[in-house]
């Protein structure tokens, strides 16, 4: 029996986000990514960070051309799981849509917690300067910062709120604080370099660095400077919901590409020509804030104004982390890689509730876990950075695999360095620029496991567990535990550019499927004679 798409029969999600909108969930999620990095990654990185940032800059953007593909030609929620689905099959589009779920689970404790220590930064008695942190001791439990987590806590709660009203009320929340926190980020670098940056202090913090190299931080730093740029699959996150998705994708995409690469190797640059690197990782909670608080003529007002649009950034980034969850396991259940229970949208305001409400519980429970850590954004940056990678080599794969197995749906757009080549008559643009960014972010991934404690510990833990989840329902369901259910994905496909009202992409996929069956024909009859 054909298991049918996800668009089929049941209640669908609306197509409400405009070319605006689908940039803010981007930079919603990947522009606040600088704000969180920018103290850790100096912290490990020191007087290198800059050049960690471009490395994993360059890794992005490749991983971000890929994502720019594979949305516009499959505009449908569950972003790399769906594609890996397309591509790889059930068992590995669970694998992926497991270690993309941790990110967006982590995606909203991190950046819940990351936003309140903006906020903190107009009460020093509760950021920890110039006063001792506030820490309670709870048995042999020791919480490190309760006021922070209590305030993460309420504000993941508020998100849950949010997104179940909606995603138009959710994306719009985005567009109206996301344009002002671009010019306020794009003056603190203009006026940073302008007013106060010293190129002959990256050098010397450069130098100072090298003197006492170490490969293991700089592989750290680097590894962790990768947060900076995660969040790329939020837009195709919402590709099910985004109007004419196969225009407005490569737009918004590639847009988004660059300029959070700018602003990220920006920042660092900056940061490392105004402060020394001690002084910014002794404030990991608010760096960006204290970078603008100290730049001549406009710091007094640059401070506290890029702490209150630091603290909006990362509810949007942690808003963004609900959506993308709710929707990856939306995508998961309708094709029987978890229960049906996530299945569920809301009759009045057409969201998938269930899925809102467990991954944001689940999020709070990491902000309460963190908590224990003394290094509490190190903590949940170490699990990120292990699901990101995981997920993005399985859609590198998937991408270069799909090239061949479906070379008949149009692609609005393709990544650059292609190779030409026949298979059975077809011709086939091998992606070569696939095969490096495959590389590129497996050695990002070799790094995570080999620094990063916690999170080659944690990470694959909850990789298997999912796993483990999986085959147990399949099992339940009397499915195939390694094998994919059959699917009619030519059916699939036109039903998705339908949905997405791309009339002109759909005519030339079934012009695209025609001339493939006659070829087929003439073979057979070729063959017969």
């Amino acid at each position: 029996m054909a298991v049918q798409a996800a668009t089929q029969e049941k209640a669908e999600l609306r197509r409400d986000v405009t070319v605006w909108g689908s940039y803010m969930w981007g930079f919603a999620d990947v522009g606040a990514d600088t704000y969180v990095a920018l103290g850790i990654v100096i912290a490990a990185a020191q007087g290198m960070a800059n050049l960690a940032f471009a490395a994993a800059g360059i890794v992005y953007i490749m991983i971000g051309l890929a994502y720019t593909e594979l949305a516009s030609a499959y505009p449908v929620a569950g972003g790399g799981q769906y594609f890996t689905l397309r591509g790889l099959g059930d068992f590995w589009a669970n694998v992926t849509g497991s270690a993309l779920l941790l990110d967006y689970t982590i995606d909203i404790a991190l950046f819940a917690v990351a936003s309140v220590g903006y906020l903190n930064f107009f009460w020093p008695m509760f950021a920890g300067h110039p006063y001792p942190k506030l820490q309670w001791q709870l048995g042999v439990l020791h919480l490190y910062d309760p006021i922070l987590m209590i305030e993460a806590v309420v504000l993941v709660l508020f998100l849950i709120w949010l997104n179940i009203r909606g995603i138009r009320e959710s994306s719009m929340f985005n567009e109206v604080v996301g344009g002002i926190v671009i010019l306020t980020e794009t003056l603190i670098v203009v006026f940073g370099f302008m007013f106060a940056w010293k190129p002959e202090m990256v050098i010397a913090q450069f130098n100072e660095t090298l003197q006492h190299f170490s490969l293991h931080n700089f592989a750290y730093g680097s590894s962790l400077a990768i947060i900076s740029f995660v969040g790329l699959e939020s837009i195709s996150q919402a590709a099910q919901e985004t109007r004419r998705p196969a225009t407005i994708i490569p737009r918004t995409s590639i847009t988004l590409i660059f300029t959070v690469f700018i602003f990220a190797v920006g920042f660092s640059n900056v940061a490392l020509g105004l402060q020394h690197w001690t002084k910014i990782a002794e404030r990991m909670n608010d760096p960006v804030a204290f970078l603008a608080q100290n730049i001549p003529f406009i710091g007094l007002i640059a401070g506290p104004l890029a702490a209150a649009l630091g603290m909006i950034i990362l509810v949007i980034s942690a808003n963004s982390g609900v959506m993308s969850a709710s929707r990856l396991t939306f995508s998961m259940s309708r094709f029987k890689l978890a229960p049906a229970w996530f299945d569920a949208v809301h009759k009045k305001y057409h969201t998938p509730y269930r899925s809102i409400w467990f991954f944001s519980v689940l999020g709070i429970v990491f902000v309460l876990l963190s908590g224990l850590t003394p290094k509490i954004l190190d903590t949940l940056g170490n699990m990120y950075a292990f699901g990101a990678t995981l997920g993005y080599i399985l859609v590198f794969i998937s991408l270069i695999v799909l090239r061949f197995k479906d070379p008949y749906t149009p692609r609005p757009y393709k990544v650059p360095v292609n190779l030409p080549v026949k298979i059975k008559g077809r011709a086939v643009n091998v992606p070569l620029l696939a095969f490096i960014g495959t590389l590129g972010v497996s050695t990002i991934f070799v790094e995570v496991v080999y620094t990063h404690t916690i999170g080659r510990i944690a990470g694959p833990a909850w990789v298997l567990i999912c796993i483990g989840l999986y085959l147990i329902y399949r099992h339940r369901k009397g499915l195939p535990l390694f094998k994919s259910l059959p699917r009619n994905w030519e059916k699939e496909q036109e039903a998705v550019l339908r949905s997405a009202e791309e009339f002109d992409l759909l005519e030339q996929y079934k012009i695209a499927l025609r001339e493939r069956d006659k070829l087929a024909r003439r073979r057979g009859a070729t063959a017969d004679g």
